[in-house]
């Protein structure tokens, strides 16, 4: 039976190679999510297990020459327009420094590796010494999330990245051209006058035609088509002048940078095609070249891996911090600087490619099996390293600076509450819980909105939904309270919150908890895991047992560095006004740096407030802190994202928590504002949705039930 089913693969038929591609690209992000591995790396791990080296289910088919070549240039291409331009010309001439050091320490340190220790050729160990002379910020989206993207140490970083980059493009345009050709005296000068001539007449062209085109068509898709046609003409004559494509992929991206805005909607197209087909098809096609099995065929390999890898990597942390040192930065700072420019991606796999194509004798090619297992290896190695120094220094960075959030004065507050509703008999509630909350001498408007499935019930739904926001906006007119209302169509109901969040210009968004386990086994329910990981504001989720107004004591949990998130004083603001409209006690648990900015605050602005202030010094007192809360009580948690300043791995097992301690307590669970910067893009670098548990977690509780 076996044998039979081998028969039908490797898988020839186009249609079905293209299908088998799609379902990688649908499954691969979420399994590698699960597993905490850089999606750039799942798509590569993918293209081993189904090519002829792995598991041989698909053939390398045409398909992915021209997808992979239109993936290599797209990859360059976004990682220029992605530059922070205006933050590199403040910075040049430090930037320069950096950036030569970040190039030539680990291009030389590779160089000599190569040479001496793995008997590469002269022109392997160049092409090795590029590849490491190389970065891509695949941790950049964790400096967003902490708002340090205009530290110096960041600035930096991005600004040596594009240095060593273009760099090592043009010394690999370089050995492409010299390779089997005269390279004398001659040969050099003519080609430097080419890529004079090329980088002046495309930096002259491109610019004036963009402006053209742009000014006279508006069309979403003749744009798009425009900036594409921009692209792979600057490809091709960047091959016509003797260089690389992928050097003239990247030229017209940092030409094109400062007509395509970050957060224009031909930035969303150009990601979002480049995300959901090119890059990952190339990926994958990367993939299937990499012969795994020489990994167990003898210590030669595992020898290139080791040396490829310490060598890059030394070579990274000697130039950040020397830098560092030379610059007088703190070591925080340094940090920063490593983990920015430490992870090798986009740039080493279309330089290795580019010398799977040069060939040095008949049959024979520069880059062979072991050097692209062993810059294989290096990636993922460099990528993991990256993201945990980077994780690690934002965190230092904003601890050493203490940059405390500012307080927000009552009569300029930005504050709009959307309170998504679904039960009739819960919505009153969490419209009262609003009313607690909100501010009365700004007197906003609240904003209820519900949600309905484009399915068959639509219609029906609909009209329950315009019932249901009847029903709150007559609750709220009994308070003198005005009320927005809107029924949304969605096909996916996260995503229909997140958008009317966007529409309103709300500041934050209160909505319930499902108390019942038919509409979700799982403790956030369908929908509530994917709103706060999509959304970098506030977001309060509420289980009310009993009318508010018999809430006797409120009883808030609060991490440490809470107070270093940018959210702090909105959500105390809040929990504040609703202990003094409810007029009853309020006691934060806590340590005692963080206590100290909370009875501060309290004392400051609502001094009537009757507040206790209890330390609390680590997150698992949660059972002891649970035998307090009485039936009439309401407890706060104030719990964090993955991957801010104030997270930490006991968050993970909130719900475990909750759900064994907590059970039948009136509950709340704040997400504060905590990103410095939204970070819209969704890349495989940093996609919008991540798995809050990981298959270790899951594992780890797994084995944990067992041994009880």
């Amino acid at each position: 039976m076996l044998a039979d089913i081998t028969n039908y693969f490797p898988i020839t038929n186009p249609t079905l190679i293209f299908f088998v591609v799609m379902i990688i690209i649908l499954f691969a992000p979420i399994i590698m999510g699960k597993l905490r591995i850089p999606h750039i790396i799942g798509m590569v791990l993918a293209g081993v297990m189904v090519g002829q080296y792995g598991f041989n289910i698909l053939q390398r088919d045409d398909s992915f020459e021209l997808f992979g070549n239109v993936g290599l240039y797209y990859i360059m291409f976004l990682a220029a327009l992605e530059m922070d331009m205006e933050g590199v010309r403040k910075n040049v001439r430090r930037m320069l420094i950096f950036g030569a050091l970040t190039c030539a320490i680990p291009f030389g340190l590779t160089y000599v590796m190569g040479m001496g220790m793995l008997g590469y050729s002269g022109t392997a160990a160049l092409l090795l010494g590029c590849i490491m002379a190389s970065n891509t910020l695949i941790a950049y989206p964790i400096v967003g999330r902490y708002g340090l993207q205009r530290k110096p140490s960041v600035t930096l970083s991005v600004g040596s990245s594009m240095i060593s980059l273009f760099a090592s493009l043009i010394i690999l345009a370089a050995i492409e051209n010299a390779h089997g050709k005269d390279s004398g005296g001659l040969f050099w000068l003519l080609f430097a006058a080419k890529f004079i001539v090329y980088c002046a007449g495309l930096t002259w062209l491109v610019p004036r035609l963009t402006r053209w085109f742009l000014r006279r068509y508006s069309d979403a898709v003749m744009q798009f088509i425009f900036v594409m046609a921009m692209l792979f003409m600057s490809a091709a004559l960047a091959e016509a002048a003797g260089v690389n494509g992928i050097c003239g992929a990247f030229l017209a991206g940092l030409i094109l940078n400062r007509y395509i805005p970050p957060v224009s909607p031909l930035m969303n197209r150009i990601e979002f095609i480049g995300n959901a087909l090119f890059i990952p098809y190339f990926l994958i096609g990367v993939g299937m070249l990499i012969n795994v099995r020489l990994l167990f065929g003898g210590g030669g390999i595992i020898w290139v891996v080791t040396c490829i890898v310490i060598f890059g990597t030394l070579g990274k942390a000697i130039a950040a911090y020397l830098a560092c040192f030379a610059f007088r930065m703190p070591l925080s700072s340094g940090h920063m600087m490593f983990g920015l420019t430490s992870a090798h991606a986009a740039g080493a796999i279309a330089m290795v490619l580019v010398g799977m194509r040069i060939e040095t004798a008949p049959g024979q090619y520069l880059v062979d099996d072991s050097m692209l297992n062993g810059v294989v290896m290096m990636i993922l190695f460099t990528c993991v390293i990256s993201t945990l120094v980077t994780e690690y220094s934002a965190q230092k960075i904003t601890l050493r600076d203490k940059e405390f959030p500012q307080e927000a004065q009552p009569e300029s507050d930005d504050e709009k509450i959307l309170i998504p509703v679904k039960y009739p008999e819960y919505a009153n509630r969490l419209i009262n819980l609003a009313i607690l909350m909100r501010n009365q001498k700004l007197n906003r408007s609240l904003v209820a909105l519900n949600v309905v499935y484009d399915d068959a019930k639509m219609r029906q739904n609909q009209a329950l939904g315009k019932q249901i926001l009847q029903q709150v906006e007559q609750y709220a007119a009994g308070s003198d309270v005005k009320m927005q209302t809107q029924v949304r169509i969605a096909a996916n109901i996260a995503n229909g919150i997140k958008h009317a969040f966007k529409e309103f210009q709300a500041s934050e968004i209160l909505i319930g908890m499902h108390m019942h386990a038919e509409v979700s086994n799982k403790f956030w329910g369908e929908f509530h895991q994917s709103l706060f990981n999509g959304l970098n504001n506030q977001i309060i989720m509420a289980r009310l047992h009993q009318p508010l107004t018999t809430i006797r004591r409120i009883q808030v949990a609060v991490p440490s560095r809470a107070q270093y998130e940018p959210g702090f004083y909105r959500w105390l603001e809040r929990l504040a006004r609703m202990a003094s409209n409810l007029e009853c006690r309020i006691v934060f648990h806590s340590r005692t740096d963080t206590l100290d900015l909370i009875r501060e605050f309290v004392q400051n602005r609502h001094h009537e407030l009757r507040a206790e202030y209890e330390h609390m010094e680590h997150w698992n007192e949660m059972p002891r802190l649970a035998t307090t809360i009485s039936q009439d009580h309401m407890f706060v948690v104030v719990t964090a994202r993955k991957g801010t300043v104030s997270y930490k791995n006991a968050l993970d097992r909130l719900p475990d928590e909750i759900t064994r301690f907590f059970s039948g307590k009136n509950l709340m669970i704040i997400f504060p504002d905590q990103f410095g910067e939204q970070m819209e893009a969704m890349t495989f670098a940093q996609p919008q949705h991540t798995e809050e548990r990981s298959a270790y977690d899951e594992l780890r509780e797994w084995i944990e039930k067992k041994l009880r």
